[in-house]
């Protein structure tokens, strides 16, 4: 394990350096760890700038060290009002009311440079909102809505399968497709580890 500011390049790089990894999962949040609705703005701005500032030097350091695959986890809930369920080729709300648009600002950035880095093959993971122990809702949510079982076990899929590319990761609840993850990772939104 390394500690590292995902803001800072230098201490990217120097993270890398030391490593050497052939693959990382980006995973990285600045959200708190209770849901508190008076905060969800200035969280939403931090969170967007660690997507945009932190992709970017992981992305670049990332192409420095010879990293071959990067998966990288957004979010499935920022898709522009239309017909479900959404596939990823759906456009994103990019015209979202401000505190919305900033998260999308951030999904964009981050799904832009992990998925065009050159020599890296880059895959995005749309996450429904995570529910279950540890998160901000102990039940399902409005949906799309995963649960962090399944993701984790979609992004360690994803290091060794699919193509390049964009995949919806959510339960079957027709708000997202999740076609796409099930035939590229055998992805299963019912998977739970034991215990």
């Amino acid at each position: 394990p390394a500690v590292m500011n995902a803001l800072d390049s230098e201490s990217v790089r120097a993270a890398f350096a030391a490593a050497r990894p052939e693959a990382l999962i980006h995973q990285l949040t600045d959200l708190p760890k209770t849901f508190d609705p008076h905060e969800v703005d200035a969280a939403r701005a931090r969170n967007g700038r660690l997507r945009i500032v932190g992709t970017d030097n992981l992305m670049a350091a990332a192409q420095s060290y010879g990293v071959r695959r990067v998966v990288a986890q957004s979010i499935a809930f920022v898709y522009a009002p239309g017909k479900v369920p959404y596939d990823e080729s759906a456009p994103l709300y990019e015209n979202a009311p401000d505190s919305t648009r900033v998260a999308v600002q951030g999904v964009l950035a981050l799904e832009r440079a992990v998925t065009r880095t050159p020599g890296v093959e880059g895959v995005v993971l749309r996450y429904g909102r995570l529910y279950g122990p540890g998160t901000w809702f102990e039940r399902p949510p409005e949906s799309p809505v995963v649960h962090p079982h399944a993701a984790a076990h979609a992004a360690l899929l994803a290091l060794t399968r699919g193509a390049p590319g964009t995949y919806n990761v959510a339960e079957d609840d027709g708000a997202v497709s999740i076609a796409r993850a099930r035939e590229h990772f055998g992805f299963d939104p019912a998977f739970r580890l034991d215990g």
